[in-house]
């Protein structure tokens, strides 16, 4: 099952659920405020490939820091 990235208007609260497709857009109340007024962000992934010499390595999917996929992480200037 998918984990779709949800911001609330009401609060400012970014927040992630993990939910099937099929309830992607449905109605989700914010966990911190209860608020309804909340709207699904776009999400990021992440994949890992084994490389032609057998090496793993990570396939960014986008989003705010590409080469950990993570917002927190600190070897990103971007956090």
């Amino acid at each position: 099952m998918p984990i779709y990235e949800y911001h609330c208007t009401d609060c400012n609260n970014k927040f992630e659920k993990r939910r099937s497709m099929s309830q992607a857009d449905a109605e989700i109340l914010c966990p911190q405020c209860g608020g309804d007024h909340t709207i699904r962000g776009l999400s990021r992934f992440a994949a890992f490939s084994k490389g032609s010499g057998g090496a793993t390595q990570a396939v960014s999917g986008g989003g705010e820091c590409g080469g950990c996929g993570s917002r927190t992480c600190g070897s990103c200037a971007r956090h």
